[in-house]
């Protein structure tokens, strides 16, 4: 049966296919630490009960009719607030789009900017971008990155592609990485797209950066996370942020975010977010713009979360780091922001027990499943060849003492390939 080409050409997503492998492993009464899914088990990470009692406040006010397309007046204003006391960043409601999470937003930016043929331009690893050129019959130019800056692409790597560029999607504390900006190399980048704008004649389409900041309040120790328009304040209009609740208040499933940026741009991202319907759901609107104002509460939530992702966290690169100590082909990048540890696992070209070479990331990725009972991501699934040997591991899923008691079985797995 012949279907669009848009369809034939997309593909599902290569991290539900891990993870569906995992759950069908985990049928049969096998015990994994999954740590795939960029998502948290609410068992171990709950929402802030706050904001819980105000979802449920919400649907016994019959708060359940369709909220408007820009989203709830009272959140799109308090949103407002917060991004002036969190960030000092200036946006009013008109210029905020509230949302069924941050996917429906990615795609309405994209929508709303990219024509079929634009170039847009992106870092590899990066989340799920090389997707959405295919929806809109972009020009996809994937950067390369290296482990020796993070994974955080710099000017110098983008500075080749940026002539005739459309859009330059970043994400800060990075998905998968867990990586984000040092502020000098952020400079830098703004400073290439302030100057391809100033070559571009009035009647030509500006280079837009989207700035994917949604989990920009889950950063860790002296970390500091940075965006485009505290740093260069003339690209305001030539910014599209996203953002939300769904990491930073382990909130997924509650499915708001918004975006902000030039009035012009979210209007138009209202009109296309509307027609797919992808709307917040309005209670869960009411619930967060209240807790968006319980300052203290917020603060001490995050206060606690953090402490524990971060524990996961260290305890997951604390595990890698003894494993290269004692010479195993491992390696793992110090955590800075988000759920997520950058894992190497250099055994491409090895041989299991059984006389199965190992011929790709893929393969290295489901011998560890099978073997150790854990599961990660290889980079391939985020935009890198299939022989790169980094992967995204995230905590969310998975309990301390699951961590804990899955290094020992790395260990045992790794010793048995030649």
């Amino acid at each position: 049966m012949k279907v669009s080409k848009i369809a034939s050409t997309l593909e599902g997503s290569e991290i539900i296919k891990i993870a569906g492998q995992i759950n069908e492993l985990k049928s049969k009464g096998e015990q994994i630490a999954n740590l795939t899914i960029g998502d948290f088990d609410s068992n171990i990470f709950p929402i802030p009960d706050e904001l819980k009692d105000g979802i449920v406040e919400a649907y016994q006010a019959n708060q359940t009719n369709y909220p408007p397309a820009e989203g709830v007046a009272v959140l799109r204003e308090n949103i407002s607030v917060f991004l002036q006391e969190r960030f000092g960043l200036s946006y009013n409601s008109k210029q905020i789009l509230v949302a069924g999470g941050s996917r429906p937003l990615i795609y309405g930016t994209y929508m709303a900017l990219v024509d079929p043929g634009d170039k847009v331009i992106y870092p590899t690893p990066s989340w799920n971008n090389n997707h959405y050129c295919r929806f809109t019959g972009a020009t996809q130019v994937a950067v390369k990155t290296s482990a020796a800056n993070k994974f955080m692409p710099t000017a110098d790597d983008i500075r080749p592609y940026l002539k005739g560029a459309t859009l330059l999607a970043l994400c800060s504390p990075l998905n998968p990485t867990g990586t984000m900006f040092a502020k000098k190399d952020l400079e830098e980048i703004c400073d290439l797209v302030i100057a391809e704008n100033k070559t571009r004649g009035a009647d030509e389409k500006p280079l837009y950066i989207m700035y994917d900041q949604i989990y920009s309040l889950l950063t860790f120790g002296d970390q500091f996370h940075f965006d485009p328009v505290t740093l260069r304040p003339e690209l305001k209009d030539r910014v599209i942020y996203i953002d939300g609740i769904s990491k930073c208040l382990a909130a997924t499933g509650v499915r708001v975010g918004w975006a902000f940026g030039p009035e012009h741009v979210i209007d138009k991202m209202k009109t296309i977010v509307g027609h797919v319907g992808a709307w917040a759901p309005k209670p869960e609107q009411v619930a967060t713009a209240k807790f968006l104002t319980q300052t203290k509460e917020l603060n001490s939530y995050l206060t606690t979360f953090k402490a524990k992702v971060q524990k996961s966290l260290d305890t997951l690169y604390q595990g890698i780091i003894q494993l290269k100590t004692d010479g195993f082909a491992v390696d793992a990048i110090n955590p800075m922001g988000a759920i997520y540890l950058t894992v190497k696992v250099d055994y491409i070209g090895k041989t299991t027990p059984e006389g199965n070479v190992l011929k790709d990331s893929a393969e290295v990725n489901f011998y560890l499943i099978k073997e150790a009972k854990m599961g990660i991501v290889p980079f391939s699934a985020f935009g890198t060849d299939s022989g790169v040997n980094w992967f995204r591991a995230s905590v969310g899923g998975c309990s301390h003492e699951d961590i804990e008691q899955m290094i020992p079985r790395m260990r045992d797995a790794l010793n048995k390939l030649k």
